[in-house]
């Protein structure tokens, strides 16, 4: 748990879709840092102008600021248990020019704030793997962001809870932990979609993005796999993402369930 406000020289401003959004992280090894997986998860969700929008455990808020920035007048909305994180997104928040909240809370005791509330649309991050079943990381910042006692089913439930009728919940995970997290969303919502999303051509998928509606009644759907990287192997220096992931990272542009 990172109670105490990250001093400003552990911190870097990082640029996010070709500098259309800036935010603040640790810097590296000093605490958890966003990467592709957050950016990919805000291009996947199908947000309106006007409409509002939730992250559960949003940490400094990278996914709800890329998406606030590719989706203009949204109304967002995060929860955070570490403090320092919280006062993080915060920051972003105001420095990016978006309207937002950021409570700071524990999901297994969400605030009566949040219960009074819902929205059109929840994504999460949730961590990729169970306590005890990997190597504890000696930051205990990142270790909670990458292990946390809540059930995976848990996060699923309360997005459910906190939607409006036909709002969608969008989640990013590790493939190990589809069957969980499938099985989740079939109990809570419906209308189930999952686009693996492999790092090449040809190679299993590591990471999933998964989706349900409120109120859905459209069977379940696995989607072509999105290929992250093109080419059979990584050859030069400089990424190699494919045209779609591209645009997503560098240009703000959405990511289809569709293809």
């Amino acid at each position: 748990m990172r109670v105490d406000p990250f001093a400003e020289d552990a911190l870097h401003c990082d640029d996010f879709l070709g500098g259309q959004a800036r935010i603040w992280q640790p810097k590296q090894g000093l605490g958890y840092r966003a990467g592709v997986d957050p950016v990919l998860l805000a291009a996947s969700v199908e947000a309106r102008p006007g409409e509002e929008v939730l992250e559960l455990g949003c940490g400094a808020a990278p996914a709800l600021i890329c998406l606030g920035v590719r989706v203009t007048g949204l109304r967002l909305a995060g929860v955070e248990v570490q403090p320092a994180y919280a006062a993080l997104a915060r920051r972003n928040i105001a420095e990016n020019g978006l309207q937002g909240m950021i409570l700071e809370a524990d999901l297994a005791s969400p605030p009566a704030e949040l219960k009074a509330q819902s929205f059109d649309h929840v994504l999460a991050n949730p961590p990729y793997f169970e306590q005890g079943k990997r190597s504890v990381s000696p930051d205990a910042g990142i270790e909670l962001a990458q292990a946390g006692a809540l059930p995976l089913a848990d996060w699923v439930a309360l997005a459910a809870k906190r939607l409006k009728p036909r709002g969608t919940a969008t989640f990013v995970q590790r493939v190990e932990r589809l069957p969980e997290l499938v099985g989740a969303l079939s109990t809570h919502l419906g209308s189930v979609e999952v686009l693996p999303l492999a790092s090449r051509e040809g190679r299993a998928p590591r990471l999933i993005l998964a989706r349900g509606r409120k109120g859905g009644r459209a069977a379940f759907r696995l989607c072509p796999p999105l290929v992250l990287h093109a080419g059979a192997s990584h050859l030069e220096d400089g990424d190699d993402y494919t045209n779609v992931v591209k645009a997503a990272l560098r240009d703000g542009k959405p990511v289809s369930f569709d293809g």
